[in-house]
C-alpha cells in the first residue's frame, strides 16, 4: 500500500472524514508538495457513532483523490500512531481552524510523539474561506436537510431517503 521507496516522507491524515469537507481538501493539496505519499486514513472508533458508513467514506475519499497517484485511502482502528508505525509513516497532517483546535491538536501531537516512534505532527492553517467547516456541523445541515455544496467536495451527493441520508 505504501510507497516503500527508502526515505520516502509519507504522511498520515487521520480522521472520520464523515463527510470529508472541502477544508480537508484544501489541506491535503497544500500538503502534496511536502510529501511522497498521504494517507487518508479513516480513524474507526466505537465510542463515536458515525452518520455514514466506514465503506460510503472510503468511496467518497477515493473519489475525490481519484486524480491524484500519491494520496491513498485506508482505515485503521486503535491508535493513530500505531497505524503510523505500520504504514511506515513518519507524520501526521492535521488541520486547525481555530485557537481551541491549537489547542487539543498541540496536547495531542505531544502525546503522539511520546506514544509513538518519532512521528512528527505537521500542522495546517485553514484558509479563511474553510475556516467555519467541520463536519459536525455539516452532520448537523445535512440531518435537518439542509444545503451542503458550499461545505462538500463536488463528488460528494447527499440523497435522503425518508430521514436518512444515503
Amino acid at each position: 500500500m505504501t510507497n516503500k521507496k527508502p526515505g520516502a516522507k509519507i504522511a498520515v491524515f487521520p480522521g472520520s472524514f464523515d463527510p470529508i469537507t472541502l477544508g480537508h481538501v484544501d489541506i491535503v493539496h497544500r500538503a502534496l508538495p511536502l510529501f511522497d505519499e498521504i494517507i487518508m486514513a479513516v480513524g474507526i472508533n466505537s465510542v463515536k457513532k458515525a452518520l455514514f458508513p466506514l465503506e460510503k467514506r472510503l468511496g467518497w475519499l477515493r473519489e475525490v483523490f481519484a486524480g491524484e497517484p500519491k494520496v491513498k485511502v485506508d482505515f485503521f482502528e486503535g491508535l493513530t500512531v500505531h497505524y503510523c508505525d505500520k504504514v511506515h509513516a513518519k507524520y501526521l497532517i492535521r488541520g486547525l481552524r481555530n485557537a481551541s483546535d491549537f489547542d487539543y491538536e498541540k496536547t495531542i501531537s505531544q502525546l503522539n510523539n511520546i506514544i509513538g516512534k518519532d512521528v512528527d505532527t505537521v500542522f495546517f492553517i485553514s484558509q479563511p474561506k474553510y475556516s467555519h467547516i467541520s463536519s459536525t456541523i455539516v452532520r448537523e445541515i445535512i440531518k435537518g436537510q439542509g444545503a451542503t455544496e458550499s461545505f462538500l467536495p463536488a463528488e460528494i451527493k447527499i440523497e435522503y431517503n425518508g430521514d436518512l441520508p444515503k
